[in-house]
């Protein structure tokens, strides 16, 4: 027979199997921490290469900057040069009907102090808008101090563009220099420059109201051979400007204004020939054919004057010592040239090249400063806009 089931439960067996848990071994550990120093010193010369090359594109960028804003400044000024309100010089009027009287008889001394001026410096000094020397002119050896060898001294004349007074424009301050020219034709003067308010009396068009005054620019420009302190090595273009200084009118301390300009070469663009082809200027003598009276290649159209020039620089000509004033005075424009340095040297790195500075060749210096060149031509728009004819 069959035995009966049995139904009873049978208790459940429950087997626990405890596994054993390990950490790293120190091969491992070795292994791990390998790997993480390459990874960290990738990381840190990836960090490294950026923050150098940041650094270095910082130092291109100043670098091309202030030798823009040098350029651009400097433009702004001698764009300018030979303004002087509504008086233009005989020798440039083209309305007169007899020989100029107011050629310069020699060169400026650009530092002189206002109170040594004359009636013929004053004329020397508007007839001369800019000169250039590659050395300090006659008692400017205090001006122009701690010159970078090499570089040239630009000065530039003009009076300001805006009416002293008006808005947006200094106010009228005793003791300084001001330029005021006349409108009403009974003036006895065609201008007057004078730092004592009481000799601005020219008037307007009408004879009655007064003419406006503006102030008299004079500018001297060089390269210093250092920025704030000297012997820092910072090349640095610096200006001088005559203005009022403990109660005189003089050509005040130069003040820094763009570091790192090492070069600077200034070539004067001159207008020596007139419409017709001939040459105005006689470098042997005085008999030159701008001195004389306006001749005209046509008497009734009076379009071409034979013995002016057209406004057209026809030669560019640096000044080796002084230039002679017959080419000062014909100077239409002008042709810079700067060699901008950055101000931090790169490590690695080594400047063999040399540079072209119009007729200057500046040799390699061989060091770690990295350098550009930076030029331009400006017009003197004022001088050659009047010699202008259709």
């Amino acid at each position: 027979m069959n035995k009966p089931l049995d139904r009873r439960r049978r208790p459940v067996r429950h087997v626990f199997i405890h596994s054993a848990q390990c950490g790293f071994n120190l091969i491992e550990l070795m292994i791990a921490s390998t790997i993480g120093l390459l990874i960290m010193t990738a990381v840190l010369t990836l960090f490294l290469n950026v923050t150098r090359t940041n650094d270095e594109m910082a130092k291109t960028n100043m670098l091309i900057e202030n030798g823009r804003f040098a350029i651009q400044l400097l433009q702004n000024d001698i764009a300018h040069a030979g303004f002087w309100d509504t008086y233009i010089p005989d020798f440039d009027d083209l309305t007169q009907k007899t020989a100029p009287t107011d050629i310069p008889a020699g060169v400026p001394w650009p530092c002189l102090d206002y109170s040594s001026w004359t009636s013929s410096i004053i004329t020397n000094r508007l007839g001369i808008a800019v000169q250039v020397h590659n050395s300090a002119p006659s008692g400017c050896d205090s001006v122009v101090a701690n010159r970078k060898s090499g570089t040239d001294i630009l000065v530039v004349r003009h009076v300001a563009t805006c009416v002293a007074g008006a808005s947006g424009c200094e106010a009228v301050v005793a003791g300084k220099l001001y330029f005021q020219a006349s409108r009403c034709a009974s003036d006895t003067k065609s201008y007057v420059l004078s730092a004592t308010a009481t000799d601005h009396t020219l008037r307007e068009r009408n004879c009655t109201n007064i003419a406006p005054r503006r102030r008299f620019i004079s500018h001297v420009y060089y390269i210093r051979d250092y920025s704030v302190t000297v012997g820092d090595g910072i090349p640095t273009l610096v200006r001088s400007e005559l203005d009022l200084d403990s109660g005189a009118v003089k050509a005040k301390a130069a003040v820094a204004l763009i570091d790192g300009i090492e070069g600077f070469r200034v070539e004067l663009g001159v207008d020596r020939i007139s419409d017709s082809g001939q040459d105005i200027i006689a470098e042997s003598s005085d008999d030159d054919p701008y001195r004389e009276a306006v001749e005209w290649a046509d008497q009734n159209s009076l379009t071409s004057p034979t013995n002016r020039g057209d406004g057209v620089p026809d030669e560019f000509v640096h000044c080796s010592s002084v230039c002679s004033v017959d080419r000062l005075v014909n100077v239409v424009a002008v042709k810079l040239y700067l060699l901008a340095r950055s101000q931090a040297s790169t490590p690695g790195y080594v400047d063999s090249k040399s540079y072209v500075l119009g007729g200057q060749t500046i040799a390699a210096a061989n060091d770690g400063f990295k350098r550009h060149v930076f030029s331009s031509v400006v017009r003197l728009n004022d001088i050659s806009g009047r010699r202008e004819t259709p």
